[in-house]
C-alpha cells in the first residue's frame, strides 16, 4: 500500500528572500535522508509560505526492503586454532554481525577460504524511518539564523508548531517544546488553527483558512490580479519577476490593489520613481498603454482580503509620498551644486582608511583606464572622454540623493552629469562603471564603460590586496571576487586581449610615474592576483560546462591573457574528437614530461646545432625556430595551429634521440631544445592536465 506524508514547520515570519531557498533545502535534504534510508517514494511536493516550510512525501512503501547479504570475514586459516577451534577473530566477527559461530560458513575467494555468514536485515518501517525527519529539520542551515527562549538551536526564525502525518496517523517528532501532531493554523488575522484529519487534506483545510500554500497557485492568483487591474485602467504593468518572487512569499492569502500620487513627482527621473516603489515598498510601477510613461499609479498586494482595501490603498499612498517628497528634496538640492563641488567633497571621503580617500581612488583609475585605453586602441576622442569620466565618475557618492537611496549610485551620476553638460559618452561610463553588480548581471555596453569599470575593479582588487584584505574561505567583506568575476566577463565580452601580470605591473608603474600611488606595496601581490582572478575564470568555465580537464590545462597555462584562455578552452574543446588529436597531445606531453627534468634560466637557453647527432634533431630545431618568430603574440587558435605542426617531428625526434645521452653536454643540448619547445606548449597551456582516452 502506498503512502502520503505531511510535514509542516511552523514558523515566525521568515524573510521574503529566504523562503525559496529554505523549502528547496528542505526537499532537498528529504530526498537525501530518504535515499540513504532506503525509503522508496514516488514525489516529493513542496508548500511554502512566510510562516511554513512544508513537504508533501507521496507513495511511500510500507517499509524499506530487507536486505539479504553474504558478509566476508577473516580468513579460515585465521579464524581457526591449531586444534580446529574458533579463534577469538571468528567468534568476534560472528558477534559483529549480531549472529554466532553456528552461522559460519566458508568459501573461497581467489583460492583462498573465508569465513562468511549470511545476514537477513528486515527493513524498518515507514512511520520508524519518517521519525527521522527531525534530523533533516534540525541540519538545515540559513544564511539568517537565531535562537530564542533558552534553547540553543539556531534556525532561521522560532519554530512554533509541527504537523507530522502519515496518512491519517501523527508521526511523533519533538523539536525543543515542540511536539509534532495534526493542528496547523490559518491565517493571521483572517483564519484560525485546523485539525488536519489526513495528510491529503492538507491544501484543501489550509484554504478554507485563507492559507494558499502552494506558492505556484498564489504567484499565479497575484499575477492575475494585477493584469486586471492594468486591463481594467488601460494601464501596462511589466511585472518583475523578483518582485513578484518577493511579494509572493510575503503573504498567505494575497489580495492586489492600486493607489496613486500626486503627479508632480513625475518631475523626478524614472529611476527613482522605481526605485522608490519596486525597491523601497514593494510595488509594482505603472506606465500608459503605450508602455512608454510613467504614470502616477502603484499596484500592491495586500496580505488579506478585499475588505478595507480603501483604507490600506491610502495608507499606501501616504507612505510612497513621503518617500517622494524626500526624493524631490534631494533631487532639488543636489543641482544647486556643480561636480565639481561633490568631486572636491570626495577628497574627506575615505575609500578604505588603510589604503586612501575615494579622491585619490579617482586619480589612480585614471591613470588605469587610460593605460587600458590605449592597450585596447580607443580612438583620441575616447580616450578624452575615459580620462574625463575617470575624473569625477564617483561625485554622485556625496550628493544627498544617493546618501538617501543608495541604490541609485552611478544612475543618479549619469542623471547629473547630463543636466551639468557632461556628454552622453562620459555620463553613460559613469552609470556603467559599477557593472556587472552581480554574478550574472548585465554588463557595461559602451567601450569607454567596459574600460572605466575594468579600471575601477583592477584598482579595488591591487590596493585591497596590497594592503592584506585578501579574501578566504567564505569571508570577502569587500566583494573581490564579484570585482574579479566581473572583470573576466567584461573582457570576454569585449573580446579585449589584456595580459594580466604585465599590464598589473604597468598600472603601478604608471601611478609611481604620476605620483598617485597609495602608500603599498602593490607588485608584491600580483601573482596572487593572477591567479585569483583565474579561479573567477574557472567558474565561468564551469559554469559553460567546459570538462574539468580542459578547464585545468587551459588555466594552469603560463599565459595569464583572459580571452586567451577562454579561446584556448575552445579550441581544445572543439579539437578534442578529432582522429589525430590523442597522438598529437601525447607527443607534445612527453616534451613537457622530459623537460621537467632541467633547469634553465631564460638566457641559457641557446641551442648548439653543432652538437646534433641526426637530422631529426636538426628538423625540429629548424622547425621550432621559423614557429618562434611572434608566437607569443599569436592568438589561441594560431599558437594551436602552430603547436599541431610539431608532434611528427617530436615522434621522429623520440625514436632518433637518446635524450639523456651520457654526454653531459649533448644530454643538455638535448634539454634545452626541449625546454624551449615546452615553454610554447606552456604558453598555450598545461595540457598535462588533459584526459586522453
Amino acid at each position: 500500500m502506498a503512502h502520503t506524508f505531511l510535514l509542516e514547520i511552523g514558523l515566525e515570519e521568515m524573510p521574503a528572500h529566504a523562503v525559496t531557498p529554505s523549502i528547496k533545502q528542505l526537499v532537498d535534504r528529504t530526498k537525501k535522508y530518504l535515499k540513504e534510508t532506503r525509503m522508496d517514494y514516488s514525489d516529493i511536493i513542496p508548500f511554502s509560505t512566510p510562516r511554513r516550510l512544508t513537504i508533501k512525501i507521496e507513495g511511500l512503501a510500507d517499509k524499506q526492503p530487507d536486505i539479504d547479504e553474504s558478509v566476508k570475514g577473516p580468513a579460515k586459516k585465521i579464524a581457526l586454532d591449531s586444534e580446529g577451534n574458533w579463534s577469538k577473530a571468528a567468534i568476534g566477527f560472528s558477534k559483529g554481525q549480531g549472529m554466532t559461530t553456528d552461522d559460519i560458513t566458508f568459501k573461497e575467494v581467489k583460492g583462498t577460504e573465508y569465513v562468511f555468514v549470511q545476514k537477513h536485515i528486515p527493513g524498518k518501517s515507514v512511520a520508524e524511518i519518517l521519525s527521522g525527519m527531525k534530523d533533516v529539520i534540525t541540519s538545515m542551515n540559513f544564511s539568517t539564523m537565531m535562537k530564542w527562549n533558552v534553547y540553543n538551536l539556531e534556525y532561521i526564525r522560532p519554530i512554533r508548531w509541527i504537523v507530522s502525518l502519515l496518512d491519517d496517523k501523527v508521526i511523533p517528532i519533538q523539536i525543543l517544546d515542540v511536539k509534532s501532531d495534526r493542528i496547523s493554523r490559518g491565517h493571521r488575522f483572517l483564519g484560525k488553527d485546523v485539525s488536519i484529519d489526513n495528510a491529503n487534506d492538507y491544501a484543501s483545510d489550509l484554504e478554507k483558512e485563507y492559507v494558499i500554500v502552494d506558492a505556484q497557485k498564489r504567484k499565479a492568483l497575484i499575477e492575475s490580479q494585477i493584469n486586471e487591474i492594468a486591463a481594467n485602467n488601460n494601464w501596462t504593468i511589466n511585472i518583475d519577476s523578483g518582485l513578484l518572487e518577493e511579494v509572493n512569499n510575503l503573504v498567505e492569502w494575497p489580495t492586489a490593489f492600486f493607489g496613486s500620487f500626486n503627479e508632480k513627482y513625475l518631475e523626478l527621473p524614472s529611476e527613482v520613481l522605481i526605485t522608490s516603489m519596486r525597491d523601497n515598498q514593494r510595488f509594482f510601477y505603472v506606465k500608459d498603454a503605450d508602455n512608454e510613461k510613467i504614470l502616477p499609479y502603484f499596484v500592491s498586494v495586500r496580505n488579506g482580503n478585499s475588505e478595507y482595501l480603501e483604507n490600506v490603498s491610502t495608507g499606501n499612498e501616504k507612505v510612497l509620498t513621503a518617500r517622494l517628497e524626500d526624493a524631490m528634496f534631494f533631487y532639488h538640492e543636489d543641482q544647486k551644486h556643480d561636480i565639481q563641488f561633490y568631486v572636491d567633497k570626495l577628497k574627506k571621503v575615505s575609500f578604505h582608511d588603510k589604503i586612501s580617500t575615494m579622491f585619490e581612488k579617482m586619480q589612480r583609475v585614471n591613470v588605469i583606464a587610460n593605460c587600458i585605453g590605449e592597450m585596447v586602441n580607443l580612438n583620441q576622442s575616447a580616450l578624452t572622454d575615459l580620462s574625463r569620466a575617470a575624473n569625477i565618475y564617483k561625485f554622485d557618492l556625496v550628493t544627498g540623493m544617493v546618501g538617501e537611496f543608495s541604490e541609485l549610485q552611478g544612475v543618479m551620476g549619469e542623471k547629473y552629469a547630463l543636466i551639468n553638460g557632461e556628454n552622453n559618452v562620459v555620463a553613460t561610463a559613469i552609470r556603467e562603471h559599477y557593472m556587472p553588480i552581480s554574478a550574472n548581471g548585465q554588463l557595461p555596453q559602451s567601450k569607454v564603460g567596459a574600460v572605466l569599470a575594468l579600471a575601477d575593479k583592477f584598482d579595488s582588487i591591487l590596493t585591497f590586496f596590497a594592503a592584506g584584505m585578501i579574501p578566504s574561505g567564505s569571508n570577502d567583506p569587500y566583494a573581490l571576487r564579484r570585482q574579479a568575476n566581473g572583470i573576466v566577463r567584461i573582457i570576454e565580452d569585449k573580446q579585449l586581449n589584456l595580459p594580466l601580470k604585465a599590464m598589473m605591473s604597468k598600472f603601478v608603474e604608471l601611478e609611481n610615474a604620476n605620483d598617485v600611488a597609495p602608500n603599498l606595496d602593490q607588485d608584491k601581490e600580483i601573482n596572487e592576483i593572477v591567479a585569483f582572478i583565474k579561479d573567477r575564470i574557472v567558474k565561468i568555465l564551469k559554469g559553460d560546462k567546459y570538462s574539468h580537464d580542459i578547464i585545468e590545462a587551459m588555466t594552469n597555462g603560463l599565459n595569464a591573457d583572459v580571452k586567451f584562455i577562454f579561446d584556448s578552452a575552445d579550441v581544445i574543446n572543439n579539437d578534442k574528437n578529432n582522429d589525430n588529436f590523442k597522438d598529437s597531445i601525447e607527443a607534445l606531453n612527453r616534451v613537457l614530461r622530459i623537460s621537467e627534468k632541467a633547469s634553465f634560466k631564460p638566457d641559457e637557453l641557446t641551442v648548439d646545432t653543432s652538437l646534433f647527432e641526426n637530422d631529426s634533431e636538426k628538423a625540429l630545431f629548424e622547425k621550432v625556430n621559423a614557429m618562434q618568430d611572434g608566437y607569443f603574440e599569436l592568438n589561441a587558435s594560431e599558437a594551436y595551429e602552430r603547436l599541431m605542426q610539431l608532434p611528427i617531428l617530436i615522434n621522429n625526434y623520440f625514436d632518433q634521440t637518446m635524450v639523456m645521452a651520457k654526454d653531459e653536454k649533448i644530454k643538455n643540448n638535448h634539454l634545452k631544445q626541449l625546454t624551449i619547445i615546452s615553454n610554447m606548449i606552456k604558453w598555450f597551456g598545461d595540457l598535462n592536465e588533459l584526459i586522453i582516452k
